[in-house]
C-alpha cells in the first residue's frame, strides 16, 4: 500500500476519532438532563479507534494519534521513514475534526469557546485542578500503558482478530481515569485540533501533550520487547 493511501486513511481515523470523540464532548456530555457524561465520552473515544481499527487497519494500521506511531517505530514495528508522513496526515485530521465540529456546535445560541472546546489542559485547565507534575504523570504513565496494550494486542502470537475491542476498550478505561485529570489526551493530534480553534492557554499548555504522551510512548516500545521477546 502506497504511503499516499496510508496516509490518507490515517487523516479519515484521525477526523473520526476528534469528531467522535469531542464531539460528544462538546455536543452532549452536559446536554440537559439527558447528558452522557464522563463515561459517555471515555466510550464515544473508544468506540471511533474500535470502528476504524475494523476499517482502516488493513490499510494504515490505524495508529490515528503520533504517540502511537513514535512507540510502533521505537518498537521496531513501524518504519520511522514513514513518521514524518503519518504525523503529518494525523494532525491535519484533528485540525479539520475541530473545524467541522466548530461549525455545528457555533450553531447554537450561546455557544462560546471559552468552555474550553474539549481543549485538554493543566493547571487552573484541568477539570479537576490538577497541578502541572499531576497532569504531566498522568498523560506519560496512561500512554505508556495504552502503547502496551497495544502493541501485545497486535502481537502475531496474540489471539488473532480481537486488537480492535482490547484496544477500543483500553482508550475508554484510560478516558475513565484521566478525564477529570487533563480532559485526556495520550494522542497529540487530538490535543491540538481543539487548541487550533480554541487559541490562548489551549495553545500554551500544547507542549504537555506532545511531549508527555510521545515518551509515554517511546518507553512502551522500549519496555514491551523487552518484556515479550522478539515475535517468531
Amino acid at each position: 500500500m502506497s504511503l499516499g493511501k496510508r496516509m490518507t486513511a490515517e487523516f479519515i481515523g484521525t477526523f473520526w476519532l476528534v469528531f467522535g470523540g469531542c464531539g460528544a464532548a462538546v455536543l452532549d456530555a452536559a446536554f440537559p438532563n439527558l447528558g452522557i457524561g464522563f463515561a459517555g465520552v471515555a466510550l464515544a473515544f473508544g468506540l471511533t479507534v474500535l470502528t476504524m481499527v475494523y476499517a482502516i487497519g488493513h490499510i494504515s494500521g490505524c495508529h490515528l494519534n503520533p504517540a502511537v506511531s513514535v512507540g510502533l517505530v521505537v518498537g521496531k514495528r513501524f518504519p520511522a521513514s514513514d513518521l514524518l508522513g503519518y504525523v503529518a496526515a494525523q494532525v491535519v485530521g484533528a485540525v479539520v475534526a475541530a473545524g467541522v465540529l466548530y461549525v455545528i456546535a457555533s450553531g447554537k445560541a450561546g455557544f462560546d469557546l471559552a468552555g474550553g472546546f474539549a481543549s485538554n489542559g493543566y493547571a487552573e485547565h484541568s477539570p479537576g485542578g490538577y497541578s502541572l507534575v499531576a497532569c504531566l504523570v498522568a498523560e506519560v504513565v496512561l500512554t505508556f500503558m495504552f502503547l502496551m496494550i497495544i502493541l501485545g494486542a497486535t502481537d502475531r502470537r496474540a489471539p488473532q482478530g480481537f486488537a480492535g475491542v482490547a484496544i477500543g476498550l483500553s482508550l475508554t478505561l484510560i478516558h475513565l481515569i484521566g478525564i477529570p485529570v487533563t480532559n485526556l489526551s495520550v494522542n497529540p493530534a487530538r490535543s491540538t485540533g481543539p487548541a487550533v480553534f480554541v487559541g490562548g492557554w489551549a495553545v500554551q499548555q500544547l507542549w504537555l501533550f506532545w511531549v508527555a504522551p510521545i515518551v509515554g510512548a517511546a518507553i512502551a516500545g522500549i519496555v514491551y520487547p523487552a518484556v515479550a521477546g522478539k515475535q517468531e
